[in-house]
């Protein structure tokens, strides 16, 4: 493992954890060089998923640029990292168990609104802003209308 800080290519482990289903390890590691501490993550690799994107385009399923977006959503949200790789999980999770080799990138992004939308409710806004292409602000009004009649309704 290559440290993200000097480029060393030796490390410990200081400590491993498994996900909450048992899919992936959570590992902390020491440079042996800079002594600075990463985390890693380590996930079984399956059947690669094709995404069909709007245009019917095909491209592999890729838990970077998932993790990516969703981290954009939460900036500066009081969201953990260790909670949006654990949606992510969960996430990567119900496409494997729920489509066998193609999925619209339609069912993706309900599934991480669903998702976000119980973990913080701007961080939804703010991926349903771009996920849905918000023109204007009467489109933002509508979403947090919704929401807001979701809450009293709850």
């Amino acid at each position: 493992m290559k440290c993200p800080y000097c480029g060393h290519q030796e490390d410990k482990v200081i400590d491993s954890r498994s996900s909450h289903e048992g899919d992936s390890i959570r590992r902390r590691r020491e440079c042996l060089k800079c002594q600075r501490r990463y985390t890693t993550y380590e996930h079984i690799e399956g059947v690669s998923l094709m995404v069909v994107k709007k245009d019917g385009r095909r491209e592999s399923f890729d838990r970077k640029k998932l993790l990516s977006g969703i981290v954009k959503s939460c900036q500066k949200r009081p969201v953990s990292v260790e909670k949006l790789e654990d949606l992510v999980d969960d996430i990567e999770r119900t496409l494997q168990r729920s489509y066998e080799k193609e999925v619209l990138c339609n069912d993706i992004g309900e599934l991480v609104m669903k998702r976000l939308g119980e973990l913080d409710q701007v961080a939804y806004v703010r991926f349903a802003s771009v996920y849905r292409e918000f023109k204007d602000v009467n489109q933002f009004m509508k979403e947090l209308k919704q929401i807001l009649a979701k809450e009293r309704s709850a």
